[in-house]
């Protein structure tokens, strides 16, 4: 029997106001599940569940919050089969990714429960005493994209408690069953109202924005939305975190060894689909080994096996939306029609379901809408270069700057040449890597504000000095 679903408001499963709507298998274009439809006034109720929340829970202890989320990754672990089983059914991916999500989501709930919020002494003379403490901002809003649904909401999700806020997320609807069922394991663990979860599209995520309740948003997605949430957070000058679209460039410099670094390139490019912000999205590869690369590249995606990622030894699954399967189709198509040389792929498979196989693009040129665009999905445009200076200016000619990466055998001269990338992370022979102890956000159109580690966990605090005359 399809278990049913629910709004979570002030620690009660609540039915949707606005009935259902039906959440889709990328795989096989059936019905997942029901997922319920929340109105404006339940989202209303939301909110003013978590204000009156947060009037105790920001007085909670450290260690009651610490010990919250411990239960809450023990909850995670304890229903990990089944949101794997979701997460691949909801969006697509292989289970064997699905299964990293959930770990993965435990581990960070896990990191971020032991972060310490520090009380900095900025004087302690005779006369005067000066501490820096960190203090919670109030109802956080949380709105979380269709790609790594259960792992972003856990990125913000979990350092909101940590601190001491409440939270009011709105997942995709595109993806939100696991996000809901994580909502149920967390709201068993803390005071009714501290975690809501309303699902929905129309209206729903502007009226979060707009919220005068809500102090502070966390949204990962499109630049176009983040733009239109931070004009709508200017009411009452909510902090904002974004972490905005990415169409990252990576560099393989002349001394590379390509068949040491081939297979880390398909796969941080191909992470997911392809559907991941820092995935790399631009390869910029010398003249010398150009045909190598692409060569090498070839026979990796050639050697994925392309399915339902509920079928055992189904390494690439489907693309999660029709609307991101049309951009990838048109940017191929656009590509090809312009003279590059699709090597690999190129066409979407047969039958049911949002299949594109991984596609390789040769033969780019930096003006091709498969290079100024971010695809986000199973496609990477292999672009030549004869100089390294050039090849800097062309990854650096882009109006976003989330992440980039260099490849090669010199890793002096790679940090050299990493340092001049203008993103907010640059990795060296790797790519796309976030870790729960490194600082991750964008600059340029890509966003600001980090998230993960101590800076992370601060971005969910106001900064408050006590001056005390002694």
């Amino acid at each position: 029997m399809q278990r049913e679903y629910s709004l979570i408001i002030n620690g009660k499963q609540v039915a949707g106001g606005r009935g259902t709507f039906d959440v889709i298998n990328p795989a096989t274009e059936e019905v997942v599940s029901a997922c319920p439809y929340a109105t404006v006034e339940q989202l209303n109720d939301a909110v003013d569940a978590a204000d009156e929340a947060f009037k105790t829970w920001q007085y909670s202890s450290d260690e009651e919050r610490k010990q919250a989320l411990h239960r809450i990754a023990d909850g995670i672990e304890a229903n990990a089969a089944e949101l794997a089983e979701v997460i691949v059914k909801e969006q697509g991916k292989p289970m064997f990714l699905a299964q990293a999500e959930v770990g993965g989501a435990v581990a960070w709930t896990r990191y971020t429960a032991d972060l310490e919020i520090p009380v900095e002494v900025l004087e302690d003379s005779d006369n005067k005493r000066i501490e820096l403490h960190r203090k919670p901002l109030g109802v956080v809003g949380s709105i979380t994209p269709w790609n790594w649904p259960l792992m972003i909401a856990v990125w913000h999700i979990m350092p909101a408690l940590r601190t001491g806020n409440t939270v009011v997320c709105k997942p995709s609807g595109l993806t939100p069953l696991n996000t809901i069922m994580l909502a149920e394991i967390i709201s068993k663990e803390v005071p009714a109202g501290v975690m809501n979860l309303v699902t929905g599209e129309s209206g729903i995520g502007s009226a979060i924005t707009g919220h005068e309740k809500i102090r502070k948003i966390v949204f990962t997605g499109s630049t176009p939305t983040g733009q239109a949430i931070m004009r709508n957070a200017a009411g009452n000058l909510k902090r904002l975190t974004l972490e905005l679209g990415g169409n990252d460039a990576g560099i393989i410099l002349p001394d590379a060894d390509v068949n040491a670094i081939a297979e880390g390139i398909f796969q941080t490019a191909f992470l997911n689909m392809g559907q991941t912000c820092a995935a790399l999205k631009r390869l910029y590869v010398h003249d010398s080994q150009y045909d190598q690369v692409c060569e090498k590249l070839v026979e990796l995606a050639n050697a994925q096996t392309v399915g339902d990622g509920m079928a055992e030894g189904t390494t690439f699954g489907p693309v999660q939306n029709k609307d991101q399967f049309d951009l990838v189709k048109e940017l191929v198509d656009d590509a090809k029609a312009n003279g590059a040389d699709v090597l690999c792929g190129g066409q979407p498979l047969d039958g049911k379901g949002f299949f594109y196989p991984p596609t390789i693009v040769a033969n780019v040129t930096d003006d091709m809408r498969i290079v100024a665009e971010e695809q986000f999905g199973p496609t990477l445009p292999v672009i030549r270069y004869s100089d390294v200076d050039e090849a800097v200016e062309r990854a650096n000619n882009c109006d976003v700057g989330l992440g980039g990466s260099v490849w090669s055998s010199d890793i002096e001269g790679a940090q050299k040449i990493a340092q001049r990338l203008e993103c907010g992370t640059a990795w060296i022979n790797g790519h796309a890597e976030v870790l729960p102890h490194a600082p991750f956000g964008g600059c340029k159109m890509s966003g600001f504000g980090v998230e993960f580690g101590q800076e992370g966990l601060l971005e969910y605090t106001v900064p408050q000095t006590l001056n005390i005359n002694k």
